[in-house]
């Protein structure tokens, strides 16, 4: 694909020279904009054509979620990476759908990676219903898909999320996860349980107890409450 033109927003002078000389030393970077108000952003962004938007969060005046909030109702919004110092903002990343979520001190090895991302996801959107979720492990931020993970487990107030070769933590109850990602094929078969169809590869009935098989061969207990609805959905076909 053609080398991206990147629009970097940070109110902090020394931030955004630094992270404009980053992201210029980039092979897959052509060119750099970098403005230092999000009010400024705007104005740019709908004048001229932006690739990717390198974006702070909290800046006087318009903030940078509230920035992406806005570029979200665009046509063909850019994608987002949020350059934050701050790590409880990573909730409003997943809501916006941002591509990345970078810590400062920002690390050039760790803005490839952003940069990768965005790269990957211009040369190949994500399959529709997708989403990235922000997962964070030993103060460092990443994103996976939605589509990688087979279940979910409540753990308090949180949930964690498994995939076939690893597990997060995420700062969401189950139950908004439970209607959230119901449209997504992710189902409740017990209290402390969401399953995604796609990702069950065998159901097993023996002396009326239900268990299903995902990922690495995991076998997980259906509730006899949940266990009619499952084989009705799976009856039906997944989504």
């Amino acid at each position: 694909m053609t080398a991206l033109r990147v629009l970097v927003v940070d109110d902090e002078r020394p931030a955004l020279d630094e992270l404009t000389f980053l992201l210029e030393r980039h092979p897959d970077v052509a060119s750099v904009v970098a403005v230092d108000s999000a009010t400024e952003g705007l104005r740019l962004l709908q004048d001229t054509t932006i690739d990717a938007v390198f974006l702070d969060i909290q800046m006087p005046g318009l903030t940078g979620v509230e920035l992406a909030q806005v570029l979200s109702r665009f046509r063909n919004p850019p994608p987002i990476v949020f350059v934050t110092a701050h790590e409880q903002h990573a909730v409003d990343a997943f809501e916006l759908r941002a591509v990345d979520y970078v810590l400062k001190p920002v690390r050039e090895e760790r803005l490839a990676e952003a940069v990768r991302r965005v790269v990957e996801g211009v040369a190949q959107p994500a399959a529709s219903g997708d989403e990235q979720i922000p997962v964070e492990r030993g103060g460092v931020t990443r994103f996976i898909n939605r589509s990688d993970i087979t279940h979910v487990e409540a753990q308090g107030d949180y949930a964690r999320l498994h995939t076939p070769h690893d597990s997060y933590l995420l700062r969401t109850p189950l139950t908004v996860l439970e209607e959230q990602w119901g449209p997504a094929g992710f189902v409740r078969v017990h209290r402390s349980l969401l399953v995604a169809l796609a990702h069950i590869s065998e159901v097993r009935m023996e002396s009326g107890r239900c268990t299903v098989r995902v990922g690495e061969g995991i076998e997980l207990v259906v509730s006899r409450r949940h266990t009619p609805a499952l084989r009705e959905l799976l009856n039906r076909g997944r989504p």
